[in-house]
This record gives C-alpha cells, sequence and structure tokens, in this order.
C-alpha cells in the first residue's frame, strides 16, 4: 500500500496512565539490576563502512543473546517490580518483545499469555512458545492482536502488560544509552528505530540528561508513519494500515505514554524506505559480518538514506534484532 493512501483516522483517544515518566535515576537502577545475558554490548564501527556512509557509523549490537533482541533489558527490570503478582500476564507482540517477556516471567514463574497476528512470523511465535508463552494468534496486525488482548486481560482479570506504556520497559532499554555514554565516544546523532517507543524514549531519556548535545531521532518505516505523525502532531494519529516488512516497527496505532515521553527526550523522526530497509540488511552483513531482521537494520537503513545530511558526523545506531527466518535471509540477503 503506498504512503499516499495512509490517510489519518480519528486521533486515538488517550488511555488513561499517570505512571511518571522514565528516569535517569531509573535507568541506572536498571543497569545494576540488569540480567547479565543482555548488559554490556558490543559498540563497533567498521572502515569500510564508514568509507561508503561519508560519516562514522557505531552500531551498538543487541541481537547476541537468547530472544536475538533488546527487549530482554526492558521486560527483566519491568519484572523484577511485578514479579510476585499472581495473576496472569497478558501482552501481545509481534515477537521479540514477547520473547523478552517470556523469558522474563519464566525465571518469577508467572504464566504468560501472549498475543500475536495471525500474520505474526512463525519463527518468532515459536520462540515465544519456547521460552514459556502461551499463543493465541488474533487479528490481522499487531494492533489487532493488541485489542484483542486487552479484552482478554479486562475479561479473565489478568495483568495487562503494553510495550512503550511503562517507565521501566523504557528505562531498561534506556540501559544501553549508559553503556554507550560510558565508552566516553560521542555521537552527533543517535538513529533509533521507533515502534511503540520504549527504545527511542530509553535512550533520549539518558542522552538528554549526560550528552544533550546528541541529536536524538527516531527511524520510522516511511509506509507505515503513525508515530511521525502523532509526533508533529502532539497527540497520537492512527493510520489504517502498517504495511512494512520491518514488523516490529509497524505501528498503526501510537501508545499515548510513550508519545507523552518523547516530549524532550527525542528530537526529530525520521522515515526510512522500504528499499533502504532492504539495502541496510544486505550493507549489515557485507561490512559487519552480522545479520539484521527489517526493524534492527532500520537505524542503518537510515543511515544510508539520509547519509547526506549526515555528511562528517558521528553517528550510532542500534542493530536491535536479528530474528529471521531462511527465507527471509534469502530474500533479503541472497
Amino acid at each position: 500500500m503506498p504512503i499516499e493512501s495512509l490517510e489519518p483516522i480519528e486521533p486515538i483517544e488517550p488511555i488513561e496512565n499517570e505512571l511518571p515518566l522514565p528516569s535517569v535515576a531509573g535507568i541506572e537502577a536498571a543497569y545494576q539490576a540488569l540480567d547479565p545475558l543482555f548488559r554490556d554490548t558490543a559498540l563497533f564501527n567498521h572502515p569500510a563502512a564508514d568509507d561508503a556512509l561519508g560519516h562514522r557509523l557505531s552500531l551498538k549490537v543487541e541481537s547476541l543473546n537468547s530472544t536475538r533482541a533488546f527487549k530482554g533489558r526492558g521486560t527483566d527490570w519491568f519484572m523484577q517490580a511485578h514479579g510476585a503478582d499472581p495473576r496472569p500476564l497478558v501482552a501481545a507482540s509481534a515477537g521479540n518483545f514477547g520473547q523478552g517477556l517470556a523469558l522474563a516471567a519464566r525465571k518469577h514463574s508467572r504464566s504468560l499469555i501472549m498475543f500475536a497476528s495471525i500474520n505474526a512470523s512463525a519463527l518468532k511465535i515459536e520462540a515465544m512458545r519456547r521460552f514459556g508463552a502461551r499463543i493465541i494468534q488474533s487479528g490481522a496486525d499487531f494492533d489487532a492482536a493488541k485489542l484483542a488482548a486487552q479484552a482478554y486481560a479486562h475479561d479473565n482479570k489478568c495483568q495487562f502488560v503494553e510495550d512503550g506504556a511503562d517507565p521501566r520497559i523504557a528505562e531498561g532499554a534506556g540501559t544501553m544509552a549508559l553503556e554507550m555514554t560510558r565508552t566516553g565516544q560521542r555521537f552527533d546523532t543517535l538513529l533509533v528505530p521507533l515502534g511503540n517507543g520504549s527504545l527511542l524514549t530509553g535512550i533520549g531519556t539518558w542522552y538528554k540528561a549526560k550528552a544533550a548535545t546528541t541529536h536524538v531521532i527516531g527511524i520510522v518505516a516511511e509506509t507505515s508513519p503513525a508515530m511521525l505523525r502523532s509526533f508533529q502532531a502532539g497527540h497520537a494519529i492512527a493510520t489504517p494500515a502498517a504495511p512494512t516488512i520491518a514488523d516490529g516497527i509497524a505501528v498503526r496505532e501510537p501508545v499515548a505514554y510513550a508519545l507523552r515521553s518523547m516530549v524532550g527526550t527525542v528530537d526529530d523522526v525520521w522515515t526510512v524506505s522500504e528499499a533502504n530497509i532492504r539495502l541496510a540488511m544486505r550493507f549489515c552483513h557485507q561490512h559487519y559480518g552480522l545479520m539484521a531482521e527489517p526493524a534492527g537494520a532500520a537505524g542503518i537503513g537510515a543511515a544510508l538514506e539520509h547519509r547526506a545530511r549526515l555528511q562528517g558526523q558521528s553517528v550510532g545506531t542500534i542493530l536491535c534484532g536479528s530474528n529471521l527466518t531462511l527465507a527471509q535471509v534469502k530474500e533479503y540477503l541472497g
């Protein structure tokens, strides 16, 4: 579906959420408590990639753990506050958040019911199930699955957890920003994939407090602009669809709490085309020897697409996931 056809629909009524915003103190506490499986990941660049781009691009690699994604940082910190709740947990995920939450729930002996769309990646479905989640597939996309999950949690008196709507999930993700600043490396710009917003707002919270001159930029798929339009408008604006290969950032109904958390922590939101997401996956494999799923490569795609405005800068991004099927590897990297 071309982006021109993604006309806005009525703004979403924000769900009442009185939780505090993510904080620097919370990120520091999360780092101390975080499961070592997710902590102190690699940050590096490659001269050949930098020469091709015309700017220095440093890659924070978040895919070399048992979930192949960064989400375990936030879910581990969230579950440390909620592990004793006896109610079943209910959530929705395209896959990576679900893996992280399932792993954390298992550590705390909490049952988890995870909703996913009928079109969700079979690889990610199986991974969530392997970590102990009960899977219910409902709806044509992630946002439809999330509505089903909310209804199920309400009807069955379960605890509903939403990625992008809790400070601890963002603070856990923000620990990677703490690690980045502790290297002493300075960045002119950070390109951060933007889905439900926990990754971006966690990183933005830390950087605006500790290295305020760094521009923190959210990256959305050009064909899934709901978060961009909402950021620009100052309130949630949904789109009727989010047709992108990058399922981890395919958002059509923004989370109001995440938008509130972006104020003062995010400088701008940029788009990346589907073509450049695909190119970024090949670029990542060619220059860094790493595989990235489409959402995981979105920041690299933006570095390619916007290389003219980034010329000569020191740029950082996150390789935030690498859950690919063999068919996807052949399609995107073959």
